[in-house]
């Protein structure tokens, strides 16, 4: 099983790369942390992010998402994984929690993910949303934080620059495609 990791810049279209590839057949993994904040504002905590719960709440929503994810012979594309939550934790200038060091620890021991993370380049701004509350320049500090932290586990960043979706969705998919030797079956319909 190989699973790819979409990682970079808050509000450079992660999600929208990976509804894109989901469209396309690719097994894919919604963020998680994202999810952990709607959750809280719709029970009325505006700012989830300042619990000091909130890191622990989004690596174990994490872990739970990909030891869920259904198996499939080809491959997993995954929005954020637990190395973008020492990311986030490094950002918000927090320490890495007990719950953090064994799931960095588990996904390093266990090669959970490939070596090669796809790194969704910014697109020049970043749109405020009410789980994303960041200033453009905010979230490109943000983004050195993610690079450094891939790079000191030793990951091999596959960079997609800011550009067209669907020539970014493309240019996802083909890497994958080049790197699982999948061969995929075309329907007879599409043979004639």
């Amino acid at each position: 099983m190989r699973r790819y990791v979409l990682t970079g810049t808050p509000g450079a279209g992660k999600t929208s790369i990976l509804r894109g590839l989901a469209r396309l057949g690719h097994s894919v993994v919604e963020e998680a942390a994202t999810t952990v904040i709607a959750r809280a504002q719709g029970q009325g905590d505006d700012e989830p992010w300042t619990r000091p719960s909130f890191i622990d709440e989004v690596v174990n929503l994490q872990r739970r998402r990909q030891l869920a994810a259904p198996g499939t012979d080809h491959a997993q594309v995954f929005d954020r994984s637990p190395l973008c939550t020492l990311a986030l934790a490094t950002y918000l200038e927090r320490p890495v929690s007990p719950a953090l060091a064994a799931e960095l620890e588990r996904i390093t021991s266990q090669r959970i993910y490939e070596r090669q993370v796809f790194f969704v380049r910014n697109l020049g701004f970043c749109e405020t949303t009410s789980a994303r509350r960041i200033t453009f320049e905010e979230s490109l500090a943000f983004e050195r934080i993610h690079e450094q932290v891939y790079r000191a586990y030793g990951h091999e960043l596959v960079d997609i620059p800011a550009g067209d979706l669907t020539d970014r969705i493309t240019a996802v998919s083909s890497a994958i495609a080049d790197r699982t030797d999948v061969l995929v079956a075309v329907p007879r319909d599409d043979l004639t």
